[in-house]
């Protein structure tokens, strides 16, 4: 399993958001570039970074941050928010960015997410389902999570048969430090064989990396646990190997 040291922007900032909650905002004080020579430094080899407020207005509010970064940082960018066009996408990939991950797009426009697949290939596109459990059954949300879809994860996962980056984040988790929803990323992983699964939100502890790692995630989007100095990305690298 590969680790992915996480980044949300917030007008340049690097924060974290509690299960999405923008009044619930961590500043750090970090330069975007800094940190991610500092993950490559670390052994990184992949990041992840968020557009929160992108993601929020539901249009680019910092792509072309991810443009200059892209063409300075030294490992592999995968980038989150605001992408509502075929266009915003097109425009990123062509920055060098590594993979766009894509998740309103998709659900409100399932043609345009396949164009795009056919487009650019499955290996740079993400499709990212966040999602809220209902009795214990995951429901995708929508729109920076400020709406939910009432469909289950796998009827939405059944659109999407060339998808191979699956992004499964479970909201309640986001940001809490309170361990990985392990029972979902199982179910996930284990019904989707095909699908390179990267498990976000929870993640506290090395043991839940070495935990996602045993039930078959791909990728670990980590965030918050490395920014509050839970373990070093290093460390966490270690782990996640298995």
């Amino acid at each position: 399993m590969i680790l992915v040291p996480a980044i949300d922007l917030v007008g340049g900032r690097c924060v974290r958001l509690a299960q999405g909650d923008f009044a619930r905002e961590t500043v750090y004080d970090a330069d975007p570039a800094d940190a991610l020579a500092g993950f490559a430094a670390a052994g990184a080899s992949e990041a992840h970074l968020v557009d929160l407020d992108g993601a929020r207005a539901r249009e680019p509010r910092q792509h072309e941050l991810f443009a200059v970064l892209a063409r300075t940082a030294p490992l592999a960018l995968q980038v989150a928010g605001g992408f509502r066009t075929p266009d915003h996408v097109g425009r990123m990939l062509e920055t060098g960015i590594a993979r766009v991950v894509i998740g309103s797009l998709a659900l409100d426009d399932p043609d345009a997410f396949a164009a795009l697949i056919d487009k650019y290939g499955n290996d740079r596109i993400v499709l990212a389902l966040d999602v809220r459990l209902d009795d214990g059954i995951p429901i995708v949300a929508t729109h920076g999570w400020l709406t939910t879809t009432g469909r289950t994860l796998d009827e939405v996962l059944k659109q999407f048969g060339s998808v191979r980056h699956l992004l499964v984040t479970d909201i309640s988790r986001d940001g809490m430090m309170e361990g990985p929803n392990l029972a979902l990323m199982r179910t996930v992983a284990a019904s989707y064989p095909e699908i390179e699964l990267q498990a976000s939100g929870g993640v506290a502890v090395l043991g839940d990396l070495a935990a996602l790692s045993a039930i078959g995630a791909a990728r670990a989007i980590v965030g918050k646990a490395i920014w509050e100095r839970r373990f070093t990305v290093a460390e966490g690298l270690a782990h996640a190997r298995g």
